[in-house]
């Protein structure tokens, strides 16, 4: 796909409704809500995500965030959470994407490529024809107690650009952006979106200062 010179942004692991208003008063695309996940930052209830959802104006995105690898769960999720996208964290295991479009028309799948090696481009290029984006981060899949994102690691940048310019579908970078950074990997990468969490928080809270700097980056850029 080719390079985006002013990527979206998706202002991640937002904990209530008051967050996801400064982020959307700051100008975010979309939100990122964390559901249950084996280690990271961000985790909210489902209770809390669909409270979220409800008040989220129409045009931005809300983004399920899911460690669960079937789709029944999935879609069971989605149903209790009211959000217009699934970002799957890890890989789906049962059942298959064209299952998860055909139950849940109208939401969007994104799924994340954790960029640990080359090898996982080939992973990327097989998975990008049956979904609307890929998300890619700096998790790790075969640790102990699976990372699958939040981890405040920047990546090799080199190898999502490799994955980007592979694929047809739009691809948000994520891991370890923050305000002083975001320039160089909209540069080096030129991905369709950005996804910040740790970048624009302080002491776990949701940082306007951070959020606003992230903007003002972003909106300079031509």
């Amino acid at each position: 796909m080719k390079p985006t010179s002013k990527p979206r942004i998706k202002i991640c692991c937002i904990r209530s409704v008051e967050e996801a208003r400064e982020a959307i008063d700051q100008g975010a695309s979309a939100l990122g809500l964390v559901s249950h996940m084996p280690s990271g930052p961000g985790v909210i209830s489902e209770d809390r995500i669909a409270e979220i959802t409800a008040k989220v104006p129409p045009g931005v995105a809300t983004f399920l965030l899911t460690s669960q690898q079937d789709t029944r769960s999935i879609i069971a999720q989605q149903k209790r959470t009211g959000a217009n996208t699934i970002q799957i964290c890890d890989r789906l295991e049962n059942g298959t994407y064209e299952d998860l479009h055909d139950a849940m028309p109208g939401i969007s799948i994104v799924q994340v490529i954790h960029v640990t090696g080359p090898e996982v481009i080939e992973e990327a290029v097989a998975v990008a024809p049956y979904v609307n984006g890929l998300l890619l981060d700096s998790g790790n899949l075969a640790l102990p107690i699976k990372e699958l994102g939040g981890t405040g690691r920047v990546h090799d940048w080199k190898l999502s650009r490799r994955i980007r310019e592979a694929v047809d579908v739009p691809v948000f970078l994520a891991g370890g952006l923050n305000p002083h950074n975001i320039a160089q990997a909209v540069e080096e990468v030129g991905p369709y979106g950005l996804d910040i969490c740790s970048g624009v928080r302080t002491a776990e809270r949701l940082d306007v200062r951070k959020l606003a700097q992230v903007f003002a980056v972003v909106n300079s850029l031509r």
